[in-house]
């Protein structure tokens, strides 16, 4: 017995895909469109599953894509919030957003599509136990078995495998959780909650994407071996240059790549599943004869693409609205079990036939404000636009969300129309709505994958082309023309009523003196003049005052101090918040990238207050940028003057003596072409009595050989467990001048000790600090020291570009130490 497709399927599938079509900003090329119907015939589906944003092969993602027209994903467990940046000081959940858009801005290229889970990128991780620790193994399981149910990949590749060969734990983890989720999505009995909004899913087989990089070299002769250095002529590319230009938008971790051309093999040892011995895809028909009743399906498929016309892709509209209606109307035979995936490919093509009947219309479609950004809840002033370039096709607007309009668009006249929408909440990313843990971010599974927000400003429309309704939702966007960069978009924004910005998120207290902070409250509801606010008094603190009436009158600002003081010398760490109406404020943080969207969200306005017995002998000091850290900034907070230093200041020695120190900021010598030279007018500085401290590179990317007075190497060692043993030489100068430094000033540090110590170096250097992680022999390469002439240099390994911002005590008190001349 055969049974019509219901309409409840529709609305699942829906759920599952996000069926509304979203059609593109830029216009489909012919190319896209030629390469989009050669993909109609196509019906198998990848996931390439690792930890991080650059993880992923991006020449196989490109090949599987657009060679193989293979439905492609990429699972990034993390967003990469525990990476560095190369090009600027956001770091953490920052640069997490960041680097979620350059994922984005990768797919672009490549055409593979974007997930990701809940998991929080912590940090460097050596082993898939400490992990796990921070990830929840169960609920991360969870949610990579609900992504496969959802996108049913015939294949799983991984990047890396399960154990130390795999590098960092978050690699040896991904690739355990691809294992585990595999067999689990195949189980009714593992998470059968899903099963009411997806079904099982056994993919064909989970295989290892080995390489040979790093030193090491992990491929060989009895694996699957693929050449997928294909050149596509209707690119006019090959996989290796659309691979590099994908690679390429990863700039916030420098991964600009060259282009490669010719063979170019990939190879794949065999995990799970059925042994693949000639192709990824053997044994799994990719065809339309996989689905049951689709030769009418096929045939129009192979009609449309024989008969494309590149001139005239308008022509191949009326056969694409006659698919459409096939697709619609397919029958699905009882006979077959829920386990197929039938449905699933039904709905995906019909997504990708509706995405063709507009652009071989040639229809586009905008909307958006000219006011950047909104109070929750009132009204949005947006337009729209739209045009249908092709000739001889019927193309009409039937209505904009909800409302009826049927209006027929004139070939190659562009139509207009102003709307009013709203939207009740704020745009945070829905990932930061709840707070997060050290390990994952608190979301529900539904949205699990999403890169970014789901519900989001939009408009939806139905429009009609010849005679077929398409469903389009479109984001409203803030369009603007900049004069340098020409037409710019960017996400509206979304506000709350008021938000407040302190001129310090760190009241470091320093032998318990009072601290006075600033608060700067920003009404954006013009509709409210007056706020109450409340300031929370942690434990061990002193806020004065408790509580802010606010009255904005005609301002939109005000800004009110508060006073900050521990109530004894063993206060501990507290936190300051503000809230209004029972909600918590918060403040406007943008990440503004030239090489992405602006992004904006909203964290929590608080105040960290830190009780530090110090003493300081140093005053003055200058900043050497390197790729870009707070570290000056955070050592206002003791009272020292930090003056940022140029090439022509240290070309000027004489204008150097008002430094008791100069800071060289982290990955100098990673991004400073001439920082060899820069380091001989440093060294002369420190003979002459001055003190240098240069802070982390990496070891990879260096741009000079000499790296301080006397030979050292930089490896790629590190010490990942912040809360490590460590030992030190407590007569050395700089544990005991002009603090004395004892284990608890190693106590409270953040997310790791160190990275990239030094080895192999010179006698000359001390080195009276060691560390380790659980199971390793000590590290003593994390602190170098060394007389220079009348003045000193060190070379530092230590992660005070992350400990100083968090206001670690102990922290501040041993950079204060390192500064100190000891002559």
């Amino acid at each position: 017995m055969r049974k019509t497709i219901s309409p409840l399927f529709f609305i699942l599938i829906a759920f599952i895909f996000g069926l509304s079509t979203k059609s593109l900003q830029a216009q489909q090329s012919v190319v896209d469109i030629a390469i989009s119907l050669q993909k109609l015939n196509h019906l198998g589906s990848v996931m390439y599953f690792a930890a991080h944003p650059d993880d992923e092969n991006t020449k196989l993602i490109a090949w599987l894509a657009r060679e193989r027209k293979f439905k492609t994903t990429y699972l990034s467990l993390t967003r990469g919030d525990g990476g560095q940046n190369l090009l600027g000081t956001d770091l953490g959940i920052n640069l997490g957003i960041i680097r979620t858009q350059e994922l984005l801005a990768a797919r672009q290229v490549d055409k593979g599509e974007q997930l990701f889970s809940s998991a929080y990128d912590f940090g460097f991780s050596k082993t898939h136990e400490e992990t796990f620790k921070f990830w929840d193994h169960e609920t991360i399981l969870r949610e990579a078995v609900w992504l496969i149910r959802k996108y049913q990949p015939d294949v799983i590749i991984t990047r890396f495998p399960p154990d130390p060969r795999g590098g960092h734990g978050h690699h040896q983890a991904s690739a355990i959780l691809a294992h585990e989720a595999f067999l689990a999505a195949a189980d009714k009995n593992k998470f059968p909650e899903q099963l009411n909004k997806v079904s099982t899913w056994q993919a064909k087989r989970l295989v290892w994407n080995t390489a040979n990089f790093g030193g090491q070299n992990n491929t060989s002769d009895d694996q699957l071996k693929i050449d997928i250095g294909h050149y596509n002529t209707l690119l006019g590319q090959s996989y290796g240059e659309v691979s590099a230009q994908s690679r390429s938008q990863h700039k916030t971790q420098g991964f600009g790549s060259a282009s490669s051309r010719g063979t170019s093999f990939e190879y794949f040892d065999h995990v799970a599943g059925e042994k693949a011995n000639t192709d990824l895809f053997d044994g799994i028909n990719t065809s339309w004869s996989r689905i049951p009743n689709t030769s009418a399906i096929q045939q129009l498929v192979d009609k449309i693409n024989k008969e494309f016309n590149f001139q005239n892709p308008q022509q191949s509209i009326a056969d694409l609205v006659a698919l459409k209606k096939l697709l619609e109307g397919y029958t699905l035979d009882k006979k077959y079990s829920q386990h197929a995936n039938h449905g699933f490919w039904i709905a995906q093509k019909l997504k990708e036939v509706e995405e063709l009947i507009l652009a071989c219309s040639g229809f586009w479609v905008d909307v958006y404000s000219a006011q950047a950004s909104f109070v929750k809840g009132t009204k949005i002033n947006a337009t729209v636009e739209a045009i249908a370039y092709a000739k001889d096709i019927e193309v009409e607007i039937v209505s904009i969300d909800g409302k009826t309009i049927h209006q027929k668009l004139q070939s190659n006249k562009l139509w207009r129309d102003n709307i009013e929408t709203s939207y009740a909440k704020t745009t945070q990313p829905y990932w930061l709505v709840q707070p997060h843990s050290l390990g994952r971010f608190d979301i529900p599974l539904e949205v699990v994958g999403h890169p970014t927000n789901p519900d989001k400003p939009q408009v939806k429309l139905i429009v009609k082309v010849e005679n077929t309704n398409i469903h389009i939702v479109k984001d409203i966007h803030h369009r603007f023309v900049d004069p340098v960069k020409g037409e710019v978009h960017n996400p509206i924004v979304i506000l709350p009523a008021m938000t407040a910005e302190v001129s310090s998120s760190l009241a470091l207290s320093t032998n318990q003196q009072a601290r006075q902070i600033d608060i700067t409250f920003t009404r954006h509801d013009l509709l409210r003049s007056s706020f109450n606010v409340k300031v929370n008094q942690p434990e061990g603190w002193k806020v004065e005052p408790s509580t802010l009436e606010l009255d904005f009158g005609a301002s939109d600002k005000i800004t009110k101090t508060i006073t900050i003081a521990p109530t004894g010398k063993n206060s501990k760490k507290g936190v300051v918040t503000f809230s209004s109406n029972e909600e918590k404020l918060c403040y406007i943080k943008t990440l503004d990238y030239d090489h992405i969207p602006q992004q904006t969200w909203f964290p929590t306005t608080e105040i960290i207050c830190q009780n530090l017995q110090l003493e300081n002998t140093v005053r003055h000091v200058g900043y050497l940028a390197g790729a870009g850290d707070l570290v000056g900034e955070s050592l206002k907070q003791l009272g020292i003057k930090v003056s940022n230093l140029t090439e022509a200041d240290l070309n000027n020695p004489s204008s150097l003596t008002q430094y008791e120190a100069i800071i060289v900021g982290v990955r100098f010598f990673n991004v400073i072409n001439n920082s060899s030279q820069l380091l001989d007018r440093l060294l002369e500085y420190a003979n002459n009595g001055g003190v240098v401290v240069f802070q982390y590179n990496v070891n990879t990317k260096l741009l000079t050989n000499r790296l301080g007075p006397y030979p050292f190497q930089i490896t790629r060692d590190r010490v990942t467990e912040e809360d490590s043993p460590v030992s030190f030489e407590r007569q050395d100068k700089a544990f005991s001048f002009p603090n004395r430094i004892t284990e608890s000033d190693f106590e409270g540090w953040i997310q790791e000790r160190g990275l990239y110590f030094a080895r192999n170096i010179d006698k000359r250097y001390r080195t009276p600090l060691r560390m380790h992680d659980k199971g390793e022999a000590p590290h003593e390469g994390s602190l170098l020291i060394c007389n220079y002439g009348k003045g000193k240099f060190v070379y530092t390994s230590l992660a005070f570009f992350r400990q100083l911002p968090a206001g670690v005590p102990g922290a501040y008190r041993l950079f204060v130490n390192l500064l100190a001349n000891e002559n």
